[in-house]
């Protein structure tokens, strides 16, 4: 256990050692992903599990409360008083069309270059040509609209149908991006060894 996570469990409410185990699960992944090797990956993709891992574990604290009701208010308070889970991105949540808002990045329109939202914020349906993860979340699609959002990068995408553009066959140059990002994308899901091992393009 966490040192931090052994020092709450002293002051903590009733049903703390509920939550524990699985607070101590992502902890443990989010160590993990911070000292990964970042070798054979672009700058932002290092961070994008980082996201994931801070979203999935605010989600079962949120879960936990709202639908299952296997905890108490008293304990959701205190895991976002003792910032155990992401608050902010928890109240967002709350607010329809935000419903599974993969992170406040994805929303902080000061981070780009235009002054717009995240891609991913983007219903899949609404997007042409290839699709791909925010280059600062690595979240495909967290729109409320779209099956199994968020969608992360090492998710496999549903069918869309309707979706505007896409149509014909992908000139060579399309198809060679298209293969350089399932490359990197096996290679961040940890299935792509071989991919892996090929040198960098870029």
């Amino acid at each position: 256990m966490s040192n931090r996570l052994q020092r709450l469990s002293k002051k903590a409410p009733e049903g703390w050692d509920t939550v524990l185990p699985t607070l101590e699960m992502f902890d443990n992944r989010m160590k993990d992903a911070v000292n990964e090797s970042h070798e054979g990956k672009r700058k932002h993709e290092t961070t994008w599990p980082i996201h994931r891992i801070n979203y999935e574990k605010s989600r079962y604290v949120y879960e936990m409360y709202y639908n299952k009701e296997e905890i108490s208010r008293e304990l959701y308070d205190f895991c976002i008083r003792e910032k155990v889970v992401d608050g902010q991105l928890m109240a967002k949540w709350k607010k329809p069309g935000y419903e599974f808002l993969c992170s406040l990045a994805a929303i902080n329109k000061g981070s780009t270059n235009f002054g717009t939202t995240s891609v991913c914020r983007v219903p899949l349906r609404l997007r042409s040509g290839k699709i791909a993860p925010s280059v600062t979340t690595g979240c495909i699609s967290c729109a409320s609209c779209d099956k199994g959002a968020p969608i992360w990068w090492n998710s496999r995408l549903p069918q869309e149908e309707g979706r505007s553009g896409g149509k014909g066959r992908p000139d060579e140059a399309q198809e060679e991006e298209d293969a350089e990002v399932e490359r990197r994308a096996a290679m961040l899901r940890g299935d792509g060894d071989a991919g892996a091992k090929r040198a960098r393009t870029d």
